[in-house]
């Protein structure tokens, strides 16, 4: 099994066993508890920290860095819009294409077939996958 895959696979085990967790809580005294997750038609996003861990297959969804968030995402098949400013952010899965508003620091690329576009920031670029496309514009 391909290191992207088994990190992928991990993203996605943690959000659900996260969702899992924070689904047991029921009442509305959890409002503030750390760590959040929805999961709906858009797929699963975790929030841990300040980490998002999304994961979908097929999705179209806008996802909000705010101001620094770090993000990570899995999956196949997804068209995502990232808004805000992300710090950091990995990409694993295959056939997705993002569009990112800003990322700060680091951006890694690890699957296969991606396109990722980012509008502003000047990250380092880590292209280790197959056949992915990476530009600023």
């Amino acid at each position: 099994m391909h290191s992207y895959t088994t990190g992928i696979i991990s993203v996605v085990a943690a959000g659900a066993a996260v969702f899992a967790l924070s689904a047991c809580g029921g009442g509305s005294d959890n409002k503030n508890s750390s760590p959040s997750a929805t999961a709906g038609t858009s797929g699963l996003n975790v929030e841990i920290g300040n980490t998002i861990n999304y994961a979908s297959v097929g999705t179209t969804a806008d996802i909000d860095c705010a101001s620094g968030k770090s993000l990570t995402i899995g999956g196949t098949n997804n068209t995502l819009t990232v808004k805000g400013t992300c710090s950091s952010v990995n990409i694993g899965g295959s056939d997705n294409k993002i569009t990112f508003e800003k990322i700060d620091k680091d951006l890694a690329v690890l699957g296969f077939n991606n396109t990722v576009t980012y509008k502003a920031g000047d990250p380092k670029v880590s292209n280790t996958g197959n056949n992915n496309t990476v530009n600023k514009g």
